[in-house]
């Protein structure tokens, strides 16, 4: 929509382009039929910059276009200004951000076999899932495998919770479990009643992280591959740890185990 007189704009409640924007921002599963990605607000736009991600289209309210930074306005191929009511309209936000970008979906990668990965086993909360793509990236994990029936990875909701982690990792989502045999690392399976302690165990590494359904934990089938199973120390007490939680932690000790050998 930019030419070299500057940015369209988009007063229209029925633009194309706002109609596209709207599924995208409330339909988690939009972006696989429409082939793109909606990052509203200037955290998940930086984090997209900054790993090398070029936008399709960067988006404007009117009211924030004039102090726009000059790195945001020259890096998407368009660049569209929106009257301020029409974007607010859009936002899927308590408090709707004053711009964001439009970004082609990234196309499945392949599976590197002896990457460090954790495989989701049909997580259903968007929060936990982005959670631990966050965890992930930050303790050295490059690669995330979303088996079926697990939350959409980049539905606007994990996209808000991975903080930008979705940018630095390999994202492979809606296959079958049979796409693991692609993997040439031990496959470390998490549980809260059996198998070594978290704080005893010699973990391999790299490894695939096993992590499992809230209510039902991993799979049958799944943790029937697992070469390890582990369980975290609750002298608390309580019956289980938030599957987030409990990836943090395990993800943790493998970063630190590496570290120190």
């Amino acid at each position: 929509m930019t030419t070299d007189t500057g940015p369209s704009h988009i007063s229209s409640r029925d633009n194309p382009l706002l109609k596209d924007l709207r599924k995208l921002a409330q339909d988690p599963g939009a972006y696989r039929k429409l082939g793109r990605l909606w990052l509203e607000g200037d955290h998940l736009c930086r984090a997209a910059l900054a790993r090398g991600v070029k936008p399709a289209v960067a988006v404007f309210s009117e009211a924030f276009w004039p102090s726009a930074p000059a790195e945001w306005v020259q890096s998407a191929l368009k660049t569209v200004v929106v009257a301020d009511d029409l974007l607010r309209a859009v936002s899927g936000l308590e408090s709707p951000a004053p711009m964001g970008f439009v970004l082609d979906l990234p196309k499945r990668p392949e599976i590197l076999p002896e990457a460090p990965t954790v495989v989701l086993d049909r997580l259903q909360d968007a929060g936990n899932a982005g959670s631990i793509l966050r965890s992930a990236a930050a303790f050295g994990f490059t690669q995330v495998i979303a088996l079926k029936g697990t939350a959409a990875l980049w539905a606007p909701k994990v996209l808000r919770a991975g903080m930008g982690a979705h940018f630095g990792l390999r994202l492979v989502e809606g296959v079958d479990i049979d796409v693991l045999d692609a993997l040439r690392v031990p496959l470390v399976a998490t549980s809260s009643h059996r198998g070594e302690w978290l704080h005893k165990a010699d973990l391999p590494h790299p490894c695939a992280w096993l992590m499992g359904h809230e209510g039902q934990g991993v799979s049958a089938a799944l943790e029937a591959r697992a070469s390890h199973h582990i369980r975290i120390a609750q002298p608390g007490g309580e019956e289980s740890l938030n599957v987030a939680a409990a990836a943090a932690i395990c993800l943790h000790a493998s970063g630190a185990a590496l570290q120190a050998k």
